[in-house]
């Protein structure tokens, strides 16, 4: 006996011969076809795979395709009938193939569709914008995004008891949209960008580089009132130095964010040590909170300081201490 693995479609014939004998089948889709095998093949595969049943026949040279089913027939060349064993090849057992795989085509078309949705609206982890890109369920647009923020300070004056339809509130709502977004504009921007490899090699200089009184002006997330002050930035070069400029920048990027004053701090100081690695980096801020101004205690004259420092101004009293004596002089020593 030689095993043949024979593929179930559906309605066309096609035929396999074997050893001189044709045993017919139904198929889908394609013409008949005739498939050529020796007896001492131990496989045959078509050139065309659909997903559907696949039976083993183990056939004698002198089998006959009949009714649906394969009956041995005598000849001449092997007078000894030989039994084919088949499995699932009745006209009943197509036909529920048959609706089975329909079944399974419309499931796979309905989950191709969904992966290739998914797939088209979700960023891509390789993508060019992977960090910026815009996600699921965002504004495509700036030009949508003003829209909506618009419609929703329109709500707020109504809630207030505002109308917005009054001549001096007519375009607020599209002013307020575009200064939240000028506001926090840092969330579209990273270090890296407004540095721009304004990153320069110096062996030569191994003490503090100070910039201080650097205005910021952020938000607080808490009240999404401002909170205005100054900034002062120090560190001990390792061999790179950075534009002086850059350090207003990055203090920028962190502070038109919704943010609160200790967390800022931190994040000036990480990007700094990512982007020199020197020897030691220290950051302070001075502000005031109009969330303590405006409302709750109200206390127009409070300050709020943070201070972040790494590497030998964290381990080293003494260049600690130099760095502060620093910021808090008025000529600068």
């Amino acid at each position: 006996r030689t095993e043949f693995k024979v593929l179930i479609m559906g309605r066309l014939s096609t035929s396999i011969n074997l050893r001189y004998r044709t045993v017919r089948y139904r198929t889908s889709r394609y013409d008949t076809r005739l498939y050529r095998a020796t007896q001492k093949a131990s496989t045959f595969a078509p050139k065309r795979i659909h997903q559907s049943c696949l039976i083993n026949l183990f056939l004698p040279t002198n089998s006959v395709y009949c009714e649906g089913s394969f009956n041995t027939m005598s000849s001449k060349a092997n007078s000894a009938p030989l039994a084919a064993e088949v499995s699932s090849v009745s006209t009943s057992s197509i036909k529920n193939n048959k609706d089975e795989e329909l079944e399974a085509s419309k499931k796979r078309k309905i989950a191709s569709e969904t992966s290739t949705i998914t797939e088209s609206s979700t960023p891509s982890p390789s993508s060019s914008c992977t960090e910026y890109c815009h996600k699921v369920g965002e504004p495509d647009s700036e030009t949508e995004k003003l829209a909506q923020m618009t419609a929703a300070c329109q709500t707020i004056l109504k809630c207030i008891g505002e109308d917005p339809d009054r001549e001096g509130l007519l375009k607020t709502p599209e002013r307020w949209a575009k200064a939240l977004l000028f506001m926090t504009s840092g969330y579209s921007l990273g270090p890296e960008q407004v540095i721009n490899d304004a990153v320069f090699s110096a062996d030569s200089h191994k003490e503090i580089v100070v910039v201080k009184n650097i205005d910021i002006h952020s938000m607080c997330e808490h009240h999404m009132l401002p909170f205005t002050g100054v900034i002062h930035v120090g560190y001990i070069p390792n061999g790179k130095i950075i534009g002086l400029s850059k350090i207003a920048r990055i203090a920028d990027v962190f502070s038109r964010r919704l943010q609160v004053q200790e967390r800022l701090t931190r994040e000036i100081v990480d990007a700094l040590e990512e982007a020199i690695q020197p020897m030691g980096v220290g950051v302070v801020i001075e502000s005031s909170h109009f969330c303590m101004v405006m409302r709750g205690v109200q206390k127009v004259g409070a300050k709020t300081v943070t201070s972040c420092v790494r590497g030998v101004f964290q381990t080293n009293a003494k260049t600690r201490a130099e760095f502060f004596n620093i910021i808090n002089s008025k000529s600068g020593y």
